[in-house]
């Protein structure tokens, strides 16, 4: 979204509590009626206010700029949180060890229903402007918009609120419609609420215009949403729909009927193709250094579908993406988030995505020379503080609030989930090796439109096809909060634990590494016994175009030098440090928690128990 549509959020968001509820506990909901709902939906501009206020609740520290983004998504097999003893707080969520009393539960459960409360009344009240119904075309088709965007915003949050917490109350009318009839409601199974959303989604798809139909309705070009995020978003919610999900009986089920999903999501993004609208940035470096670190307000190809737009407010409504993960500056930031040892190494050598998605480096007070990092102590890459431009931040300013947006949804997902829909339902089709092709040629720098017969994948079945496309969305997406769910869909979430965590054994004891079992192995050179034992760092500033980030004197994958080469400082590489006993090694603080039937959800946070007694607590906790 650009500034000016973000800056009006926090006047709509005070408008909005006064109009609905303060919602700091979860069905505390009683109105405020000093502003009538008819004041604040009378126009076009008014009401624009209130959709702003409802976009507003997707970002600062309770949502996608910091607990939704980077708390509740790693210790997957790509990212792990960061090191340290349990805390009751951060490190246990990442962990698995989070109990209801985890600090970190309840405000973000609480925001996520606060967005969908400010959604509620969007939603109940636009529909029934006078305007709405009498006004000039072009009126007419900006509130129609409008309460399309307010019907995807809620499903965000729904979606969002079901991965992390499964089963939960139906909440589809505004607080004022329905505190008195049902103050505690129970909960309702994550299939029917997904229903739910596919029908509103189909709804906002005839509301909501396509990307090259915005200014047709007098609207700026902006970071809104447009018809293909509603239709993105159907795919992505259909595809969790027809997945495994964690029953109240301590079991992962799918329903029977799970292929009419995969037919949704099939549906959706052969629309979204089809349209034109959207294409892949030629360069995935270029996507997240130029285009997201750099505050770009512009996106010639439509690749950033959905982000979550922060507008420089500290914690209220900004993010601390940069700061909290990522490689520091100047020794500011917290560089929370760790690649996995096995993960780098899953990357083919010549798939650029590698140096980008994985930072092994830490800036100097100077802004510019690189300081190599351990291969456990390798941040993660695509949200980087020394990319940040417009403005360029000082190595000494402290600021922790950099502006960056969330990325929910990108084109090249859209295309891997087409992959994903048409092989589970037809195989390997021509449909499904032009969808992932697309993105692996990007991936390796490649034409994107042209076969490569050396990156192209091409006669698999239906189950290596699947393998691939496990591993091809790990490789595109790492680090975008997307893996951990995915996986859990996919029922694939305990074995990617156990076969990191054997993994990282054998690096530590310098054993060549075994396939994982449950998608595409590594490249064979990557498994190899001979990887380095150590690495060195060139110590003069360099671009960070040359090598992997500019700063490895020596090769990824043969033995290390015995004597170090001149100009260079020496760190540790595979070592018995990856898996030593404690909370600082890779292995010793990963996924120490997981247990199955369990862990595919997180407990419903006890003061949202507190003030609803109807709201039963998840398995196991």
């Amino acid at each position: 979204m650009n500034k000016n549509f973000f800056k009006i959020s926090i006047v709509a968001m005070a408008t909005l509590l006064i109009v609905i509820s303060g919602c700091k506990k979860y069905l505390e909901q009683t109105p405020i009626t000093e502003v009538d709902a008819s004041v604040v939906f009378s126009d076009v501009n008014s009401t624009y206010k209130a959709i702003a206020g409802v976009y507003s609740r997707l970002v600062g520290d309770q949502g996608f700029g910091i607990r939704l983004s980077l708390y509740y998504t790693v210790d997957n097999d790509e990212m792990q949180g960061p090191t340290g003893a349990g805390d009751a707080d951060r490190r246990d969520i990442a962990r698995f060890t989070a109990t209801p009393t985890n600090a970190q539960l309840n405000s973000p459960f609480n925001q996520l229903f606060q967005g969908i409360e400010f959604a509620n009344n969007c939603i109940d009240n636009i529909p029934n402007m006078e305007m709405y119904k009498t006004g000039s075309d072009q009126q007419k088709k900006q509130l129609q918009r409008m309460y399309g965007e307010a019907l995807t915003l809620r499903a965000q949050f729904y979606l969002e609120a079901m991965m992390i917490w499964g089963d939960l109350p139906a909440h589809f009318q505004s607080a004022s419609a329905t505190a008195l009839t049902n103050p505690f409601p129970k909960r309702t199974s994550t299939d029917t609420l997904y229903d739910h959303l596919l029908a509103d989604l189909k709804t906002a798809e005839d509301l909501v215009p396509w990307r090259n139909e915005v200014a047709a309705i007098g609207d700026p070009a902006d970071e809104r949403i447009t018809k293909g995020t509603v239709k993105g978003l159907r795919a992505r919610v259909a595809l969790f729909r027809g997945g495994y999900s964690l029953r109240q009986n301590s079991t992962m089920q799918r329903s029977s009927d799970y292929l009419t999903y995969y037919q949704i999501a099939k549906a959706e993004c052969t629309d979204i193709v089809n349209s034109a609208q959207h294409s892949l940035n030629p360069s995935f470096k270029s996507l997240w250094k130029d285009q997201v670190c750099a505050h770009a307000l512009a996106d010639p190809n439509g690749e950033l579908m959905f982000q979550a737009s922060a507008i420089g407010l500290t914690g209220a409504e900004d993010t601390k993406l940069g700061y909290y993960n990522g490689p520091t500056v100047n020794a500011l930031g917290n560089k929370s988030i760790n690649v996995l040892p096995n993960y780098f190494y899953l990357f083919d050598s010549t798939d650029l995505r590698r140096d980008v998605t994985c930072a092994p480096y830490n800036v100097a007070a100077n802004g510019a020379t690189k300081i190599g990092q351990a291969i456990t102590a390798i941040c993660d890459g695509k949200y980087r503080r020394d990319w940040v431009t417009n403005p360029t931040i000082s190595p000494t300013n402290a600021v922790q609030y950099l502006g960056l947006k969330w990325q929910i949804l990108r084109y090249s997902d859209v295309l891997l989930m087409l992959a994903e829909a048409e092989n589970e339902i037809n195989g390997p089709t021509t449909i499904a090796y032009d969808a992932i092709n697309q993105v692996r040629r990007r991936g390796y720098g490649k034409p994107i439109a042209t076969p490569n017969a050396t990156i192209d994948l091409a006669g698999l079945n239906k189950a290596t096809f699947f393998a691939a496309l496990v591993r091809e969305r790990s490789l595109e997406l790492g680090g975008e909060g997307v893996r951990k769910f995915d996986l859990i869909r996919w029922n694939l979430l305990g074995a990617a634990i156990a076969d990191s965590k054997a993994n990282m054994t054998k690096m530590s004891t310098l054993t060549a590494m075994a396939d994982p079992s449950y998608m595409a192995g590594f490249p064979s050179y990557c498994k190899s016994a001979t990887l380095p034992i150590a690495m060195y760092y060139i110590t003069t500033t360099v671009s960070d175009d040359n090598n992997i980030n500019g700063i490895w004197k020596n090769s990824l994958y043969k033995t290390a030098p015995t004597a170090t080469p001149a100009g260079t400082t020496k760190v540790v590489w595979l070592s018995s440090a990856i898996a030593t006993a404690g909370t600082t090694s890779s292995l010793g603080r990963y996924a120490t928690g997981y247990t199955a039937g369990k862990s595919e959800l997180s407990p419903i946070p006890q003061p949202a128990r507190d003030a609803n007694f109807n709201l039963t607590q998840n398995p196991g906790y």
